[in-house]
């Protein structure tokens, strides 16, 4: 345990988190959460046995009605519009402090008093605010009904913040988010990265660059397809998804799927790379400060948490317009820059898993001590 949190070791704590269905990064966050609050019980929609780490197994873990209908971890995201009031009909034990890992409807948890409410926000609800054509897709007849749902969506993650006794944003992007869509303020405390583990070799980089992301269309791995498929540079691509065989079907020989990689593995291959590419718009980005942990440097779109992880011309170079040409124009500059793998590397460092902790601790700290 951190030192930080022996001061709440005689606090009543519940966790909630949106679903475990795998090891993502919010299961990450949850999982360092976890193991400050060993005792805590954890309330979820949906948990799929064996989908997460021993540190979240161990826990004492309440499921939502949704749990109980049949094969629902293959396909929950069709049951969106239920979340509310899956969610609205939990009923937590009692407790002193809530804390929530929210990107849809955890922070929706009913809080009784005398607890107090810390929701860690990923987001708030992506599919309901931004994205959502990127999810859903642009049919127009979808589209009319999901605008139904979506409105109503949109209303009840708006009235339900209000229920949050402290936000505590994952950038100063989402910070600025939360206060358009919530009218709420909110400290930042970043994501832990587990730089630990990353390295740097101080070896020179191999001949090609690449990818590690989700196969999906808002991170906008086609673009860098079409850059690449211009410039024939080798591209190593991990991860799958939705977008994989239209992704693999217009690239050309110079590009390598490798599919799902370990994170040995992926470790490697930071260590290798010439420059990771990172074309979408996220909300924070751990894999550019992994990158960056192994002394690389990172080419990444102008917009959303690159511009906190990422030190123009120092641990990387941005492009401003999402085209395959101004992508191009970055990696070209980017190949021909020298870059210190040591400066890379203390950049990285400043989303360790102990700097989320002692953030965490202090807004645990003020959350209590609201009236």
């Amino acid at each position: 345990m951190h030192p930080q949190y022996e001061a709440f070791s005689d606090k009543r704590v519940v966790l909630a988190h949106d679903w475990l269905t795998g090891m993502r990064g919010g299961e990450k966050v949850l999982s360092l959460i976890c193991d400050q609050f060993p005792q805590a019980k954890l309330y979820t929609l949906i948990h799929k046995q064996g989908a997460v780490d021993e540190t979240i197994a161990r826990h004492i873990v309440a499921t939502s009605l949704l749990q109980y209908l049949p094969g629902v971890s293959r396909w929950y995201r069709y049951a969106l519009p239920l979340f509310p009031y899956a969610i609205e009909h939990m009923r937590p034990a009692q407790a002193d402090l809530i804390i929530s890992t929210s990107h849809c409807v955890a922070k929706g948890i009913p809080t009784q008093p005398p607890a107090k409410h810390l929701c860690y926000c990923f987001t708030p609800m992506r599919y309901a605010w931004v994205f959502y054509e990127e999810y859903f897709g642009k049919n127009p007849a979808k589209k009319w009904l999901l605008n139904i749902i979506l409105k109503h969506l949109r209303n009840w993650d708006k009235t339900t913040a209000e229920n949050v006794t402290r936000f505590v944003a994952i950038s100063h992007h989402i910070r600025k988010r939360i206060e358009k869509y919530y009218g709420r303020e909110a400290d930042v405390v970043y994501p832990p990265v587990d730089v630990d583990r990353l390295s740097i070799t101080g070896k020179p980089p191999e001949r090609f660059d690449l990818i590690v992301s989700a196969l999906v269309p808002y991170k906008r791995i086609d673009l860098a397809v079409k850059a690449y498929n211009q410039t024939k540079f080798p591209l190593k691509i991990v991860g799958t998804g939705t977008e994989y065989r239209a992704l693999s079907s217009m690239a050309e020989h110079n590009i390598q799927f490798l599919g799902w990689q370990s994170d040995d593995a992926i470790r490697e291959l930071y260590q290798q790379c010439r420059c990771l590419i990172f074309p979408g718009e996220e909300d924070f980005g751990i894999v550019p400060v992994e990158a960056q942990a192994c002394g690389r440097p990172v080419v990444a779109y102008a917009k959303g948490g690159a511009l906190e992880t990422i030190v123009d011309r120092q641990t990387g170079i941005f492009f401003h317009d999402q085209t395959p040409e101004a992508l191009n124009e970055a990696v070209q500059q980017c190949a021909t820059m020298h870059w210190d793998q040591e400066t890379i590397r203390k950049n990285a460092e400043r989303f360790s898993n102990r700097e989320f902790l002692t953030g965490l601790a202090g807004a645990i700290h003020q959350t209590l001590d609201m009236q």
